[in-house]
Formats: structure tokens, sequence, C-alpha cells
């Protein structure tokens, strides 16, 4: 298991046979095996609502790198993580009755 940079989130890297993946965790943020979404919980009005975005957009509006692990993943999901609630909430007020999954269309200004 290898520790990020701040206490709340560590990687683990599984094998199988025939298969190795890193899973990285957080206290509410998770990177799913294939890499191309990271989970985490969204705080909003005294609840909890599960939340994804897409690693695309975490490349095209936060600088990830496209050959970036997951360990790396979650440290720039750290870093725009202010940008990326705020723009989670505004979507679920929008639509409180659909999946919240961000992609990069959701960071694009009009």
């Amino acid at each position: 298991m290898a520790r990020l940079g701040h206490s709340r989130s560590f990687c683990e890297q599984i094998r199988t046979k025939d298969l190795v993946v890193d899973v990285c965790l957080g206290d509410t943020e998770a990177v799913t095996p294939d890499g191309r979404v990271v989970i985490f919980m969204l705080p909003i009005r005294g609840r909890e609502v599960e939340a994804a975005i897409a690693r695309d957009a975490l490349e095209e509006h936060f600088w990830l790198p496209p050959d970036a692990d997951a360990a790396r993943i979650l440290k720039t999901f750290e870093s725009g993580r202010n940008r990326i609630v705020a723009v989670a909430q505004r979507k679920l007020l929008a639509r409180p009755d659909e999946p919240l999954r961000l992609t990069v269309n959701d960071f694009v200004t009009r």
C-alpha cells in the first residue's frame, strides 16, 4: 500500500492471476479499477450524494497527465476539489433526479 501526500488517501495494488489493478481510496473518493472515473461523496443540504467525475474532464480541465496512475488521479482530484464540488452542487440542484456524473462539458464556461 502506498500512501499519498495527505493522510486521508491511500493506494493499493490488487493482483490476481491475470490482472494487476491499482485501487485508490480516500475518505470520500475512489478511483474506479479502470481509472476512468473518480467516485466521491458530495455533501449537500445535510446529506451525502454519490457523484462521479470522468477522467477526461480531469485531463482537459485540471491538467491530469494522460498516463497518470490512480494515485496521481486522486491528487489531481484533490487539487481541483473546490471547483469540482461547486460544479457538482450546481448540477445536482438543476437535475436532482438524475445520477450525478460530471463530464468535460460540465466545466466549459458559457
